[in-house]
């Protein structure tokens, strides 16, 4: 009798854990169907509205473009590709740029964060002049960078790159600036040098900060790639929509938008997985753990 009521009891404790975890993964995958029930919901509203709106004569598509006339477009672009070249090799030029230019730009934006993070005298003596340069409009530095170096590569790749520095640059800084003061004077007093502590403490403080800034410094590196392509260039994506632009084709225009946004969407998936691999140390937050 004791030997039954024991193992029944056992499998009472054991199966609890189980039946919640279970509840769990099932609570998890209702939240993602809804999820996606929802934005697909919302995209057929929203495609299938403007293809009305557009049929019914509510909405010209002269200038408002039309998602069946958008998607032979955008068929035809990649079938024939542009007077150009290729619709594939002017998104390769595009992505090239943007990559480049977000690379230099995260990277000088990391070091510039945590350096001037560090000393504020530095922070004292250059703060006004990065505040001077992050004051000028972009489409004016991007002038400037094709006057002075041409219509090729390296002006759309400065110009991702400076739009990329200051975001990533403010979040370093400031993410230096958060670090809880107390486990600094713990490392010093461990004897910890200034590089140990740089490493060991101060950039792993401020990486949710940096990683957070690179959310968006992708589709900032993107824009300036872009920006200077419509500026002045001989391939990429930039310039298909300035010719799509002045040929009144809007679904042209939209077309080439839908393969930018499809372009970021991606690289924000890859630097979702970079974040989960860098902070895989770091405790959920609450409001992680509860949607988990």
């Amino acid at each position: 009798m004791s030997t039954t009521s024991t193992v029944s009891a056992g499998s009472v404790k054991d199966g609890a854990p189980s039946a919640a975890a279970d509840a769990a993964k099932r609570a998890a995958r209702q939240r993602v169907a809804q999820v996606w029930a929802g934005r697909i919901g919302l995209a057929v509203f929203v495609i299938g509205g403007w293809q009305a709106f557009t049929a019914w004569g509510i909405v010209d598509p002269f200038f408002f473009g039309q998602p069946s006339g958008i998607a032979k477009r955008l068929v035809d672009l990649f079938r024939h590709g542009t007077e150009f070249g290729s619709f594939y090799s002017n998104i390769w030029t595009t992505i090239q740029e943007a990559l480049a230019g977000f690379a230099l730009g995260a990277v000088t934006g990391v070091v510039f964060g945590v350096t001037l993070g560090q000393s504020r005298f530095l922070a004292d003596v250059l703060g006004p002049y990065i505040k001077m340069v992050n004051a000028i409009p972009r489409i004016v530095l991007g002038s400037i960078f094709i006057v002075a170096f041409g219509i090729g590569v390296l002006p759309k790749i400065l110009l991702a790159a400076v739009l990329v520095f200051f975001i990533v640059f403010f979040n370093a800084f400031q993410g230096v600036r958060e670090v809880d003061r107390n486990i600094l004077a713990n490392a010093k007093v461990l004897g910890a040098s200034q590089t140990q502590i740089t490493r060991h403490v101060i950039v792993p403080s401020a990486l949710t900060w940096i990683i957070a800034s690179l959310h968006s410094a992708f589709g900032f590196a993107i824009v300036g790639a872009l920006v200077g392509e419509v500026l002045g260039a001989q391939s990429g994506l930039g310039l298909v929509i300035k010719t799509a632009q002045n040929n009144f084709d809007p679904d042209g225009v939209f077309a080439t938008m839908l393969v930018i946004s499809v372009i970021v969407l991606g690289a924000e998936w890859l630097i979702g997985k970079l974040e989960h691999r860098l902070l895989s140390w770091r405790p959920p937050a609450p409001s992680e753990a509860n949607s988990l």
